[in-house]
């Protein structure tokens, strides 16, 4: 009986051992799994080429292109913004539709990035395009992304990536941008469909320095492309400094100015001895490019819009019936859920620089 006794509670504490082994192996499991990087981190490739692993979660978000700043907005991540520049901050358009900008930290000093202030925002993550930033905030051991694009199919990308970035809704609300954009262009095709005609097109950065000048292999040179046109000049560049003989040979049927309004433009152009005397000056096919919350003409998700502007001003008898202001009105409400009144969108599609 004794020994009946003594085999039972040996098997007892054989089980008991084996259980709670068995218990401690479940809970070292499910320890490793929550601690897992998988679950805590994502990788996304950069518009570089780079891997980068960001949290799953982002809710702090210092981005310091300020064209991307826009893509932020669009995609309804403003509110994660902890770091942004100070171009962004104080640009009329952007503060209107977003006043929540003007208490968001900017941590430069000039155009210098300053790595304790940049600590001091806590960012889960920094979107960047400028190659020494991206260097200097992953040095600073803060995963970085650059979103930096030359074409509208690098546009798609880089919303796409920023996106990804942000998470939540923004994957959501970028397939419903893309589609907007694919249907403009769509538009254009559509309505251009037989014209042969293609206008010489010239555009100036902006009304100040009439030397800079956008070339091929741009991201101006793709809209002007798409909307119908061809670009007035032959040399590649973006930004590109040309003498004012080379301009006046180009011989453009429009010229579109950047940062400018039509008048502002106009005038430019007119004071200038040997551009006045270009035939487009002369028959006032100069306009303003509309600047929204970014300058539409460069790096911005309202190209959406640039490419039906440009194509109405290029070809104005296949686009009688385009509407730009109801069409500007409609993506504000959209994708920054802003009412903007029909003034407002009248001194945006001209180029004004702010709402009033």
């Amino acid at each position: 009986m004794k020994k009946t006794r003594r085999v039972l509670l040996g098997l007892a504490l054989i089980i008991g051992i084996t259980v709670g082994a068995g218990c401690r192996s479940t809970g070292s499991q499910s320890k490793t799994s929550s601690a897992s990087p998988s679950t805590t981190t994502k990788t996304v490739t950069d518009m570089a080429g780079t891997k980068v692993k960001v949290p799953t979660k982002v809710t702090r978000v210092a981005d310091f292109w300020h064209a991307n700043n826009q893509v932020v907005l669009l995609l309804g991540g403003q509110k994660k913004l902890v770091a942004t520049t100070q171009m962004i901050k104080q640009s009329p358009w952007f503060k209107t539709i977003d006043p929540g900008i003007s208490k968001v930290a900017a941590p430069f000093a000039g155009d210098d990035l300053q790595t304790e202030e940049l600590l001091k925002a806590k960012p889960d993550v920094v979107i960047a395009a400028d190659a020494a930033q991206v260097k200097q905030a992953r040095k600073a051991k803060i995963p970085t992304v650059n979103v930096m694009y030359q074409t509208f199919a690098g546009l798609r990308q880089s919303v796409n990536l920023t996106a990804q970035v942000l998470g939540g809704t923004a994957p959501k609300i970028a397939k419903t941008y893309q589609k907007t954009l694919t249907t403009n262009l769509n538009d254009v095709k559509t309505r251009l469909k037989g014209v042969t005609t293609k206008p010489k097109v010239l555009h100036f950065v902006n009304a100040t320095n009439l030397n800079q000048v956008d070339g091929t292999g741009t991201i101006v040179n793709e809209w002007i492309k798409a909307a119908g046109g061809q670009n007035a000049l032959k040399q590649k560049g973006n930004m590109i400094s040309v003498t004012t003989e080379t301009l006046a040979k180009s011989d453009p049927d429009i010229i579109i100015v950047g940062s400018a309004t039509t008048a502002e433009a106009r005038a430019a152009l007119k004071k200038n001895a040997v551009l006045s005397k270009l035939t487009a000056v002369k028959k006032n096919r100069v306009y303003g490019n509309p600047q929204g919350t970014f300058p539409w003409d460069r790096y911005s998700a309202e190209e959406a819009l640039q490419v039906l502007w440009a194509a109405k001003k290029l070809h104005p008898d296949q686009f009688q019936n385009l509407n730009m202001v109801a069409k500007t009105k409609v993506f504000y409400q959209q994708f920054y859920h802003y009412q903007l009144s029909t003034a407002q969108a009248n001194r945006l599609l001209n180029g004004a620089s702010s709402p009033k």
